[in-house]
């Protein structure tokens, strides 16, 4: 019986003997498709070995696969990448560096290799690549359809971003409208059953608190696209995916935190908004970790409905949502402060985490407001911008 071998590798059965002979096969298809002198595609050939493109069942692939990867390794240590494409001396120009002529010649190289099989051996090696290439334009498909929903997603996330900007520039045009405003008697806030407050919404807002009760104030930060209504209620749950008109909105709305009174007015007024990628509601809040920017924009515009304000920024820093074990100081959950110690205290840790120092300073009595939004810098990270009420 002769012996079986093939490319150097002695088998014991048949069936070892075709399947290295199969391999053997794809390798010469895949020599034939690639230039060994040419290091990007050695390389590119190794990625693609590793990535499992290429699939062998015996020995004899795997000493392909060694010798490819020897190979682009020593392309590697030369400086070469999987772009790279030097010019041989054969090469008149650049591209696959192969003449028709010198085509049709590797494909009757390849035909003829092919032919030194019998009829059977032909036609399961045949059977392999034409599964072989069915994987590929299967891959390739899926990529597609990948690619297709991808541009898709963004494409609606980008619509939908635009149509609640282009809702919230109409929530604009309405301020100091009076469109709504004919009937307002003011508003009457209970605290107890014996405690009453009588308030005024400003003129200014009273179309926009008419369209919805849940309006407490505005925040503008000029020359920047911060410019919204601000939502409140006793969930904080709710304006994360819902907008001004109480519809559903993955954007969002800001809102003031719940435990925030801005009639009494809680030392620190908290305002929270999501880091939109699109730069919406607070996706631009995180470019004040650039001092410049601060220097440019360092007034920040609140008007609550029913008195003007104006905050100067005071603090820029990161932070992160702590568990309620930990004892850290938490931004979060600073609303007053029952001392003037305590205060000092609290603007001390702000100042510490602070990105830079603006020069600006706070003292007990002194109202402030606090922006936050999310940031991907960690896990459960925030962004925070702290303002000082200067008027």
């Amino acid at each position: 019986m002769a012996e079986l071998i093939v490319a150097g590798r002695k088998f014991r059965t048949q069936a070892d003997y075709n399947a290295a002979l199969r391999d053997k096969a794809q390798i010469d298809a895949i020599k034939a498709k690639i230039n060994m002198k040419q290091p990007g595609e050695v390389i590119s050939l190794s990625m693609n070995l590793k990535a499992g493109k290429y699939r062998f069942t015996t020995m004899v692939g795997s000493d392909f696969k060694e010798e490819i990867q020897e190979l682009a390794e020593k392309y590697k240590k030369q400086g070469y990448t999987k772009d790279s494409r030097i010019k041989l001396p054969k090469e008149k120009k650049a591209g696959r560096g192969t003449t028709k002529k010198n085509g049709k010649k590797q494909d009757k190289q390849s035909k003829r290799g092919l032919d030194e099989y019998d009829e059977k051996m032909q036609q399961e090696i045949k059977a392999v690549l034409k599964k072989n290439e069915r994987r590929r334009k299967l891959i390739v498909a899926l990529c597609s359809i990948i690619a297709l929903a991808c541009f898709g997603y963004y494409g609606v996330y980008y619509y939908i971003a635009e149509k609640t900007q282009s809702q919230y520039n109409d929530l604009a045009d309405l301020r100091g409208s009076t469109s709504l405003a004919v009937g307002t008697q003011g508003v009457t806030i209970h605290y107890t059953d014996e405690e009453e407050i009588e308030l005024t919404v400003l003129k200014e807002y009273e179309t926009l608190y008419n369209k919805n009760k849940r309006l407490i104030g505005w925040l503008k930060i000029p020359d920047t696209n911060i410019d919204y209504p601000v939502m409140q209620t006793n969930d904080n749950e709710y304006y994360l995916d819902h907008n001004y008109n109480q519809e559903y909105d993955r954007n969002g709305s800001l809102f003031l935190d719940k435990d925030c009174d801005v009639v009494r007015r809680n030392t620190n007024l908290i305002i929270y908004g999501h880091h939109m990628k699109s730069g919406k509601m607070f996706g631009n809040l995180n470019l004040y970790s650039s001092e410049s920017y601060y220097k440019k924009h360092s007034v920040i515009q609140f008007d609550t409905i029913y008195e003007k304000g104006t905050y100067q920024v005071m603090y820029v820093f990161r932070s992160r949502i702590y568990n309620e074990d930990e004892i850290v100081f938490k931004y979060y959950q600073f609303f007053d402060a029952a001392s003037e110690k305590e205060f000092e205290s609290n603007m001390l840790e702000m100042a510490e985490l602070s990105l830079y120092d603006t020069g600006v300073t706070a003292s007990y009595g002194d109202e402030l407001l606090t922006l936050s939004t999310c940031d991907n810098s960690e896990t459960d990270g925030r962004f925070v911008v702290v303002a000082k009420r200067i008027g």
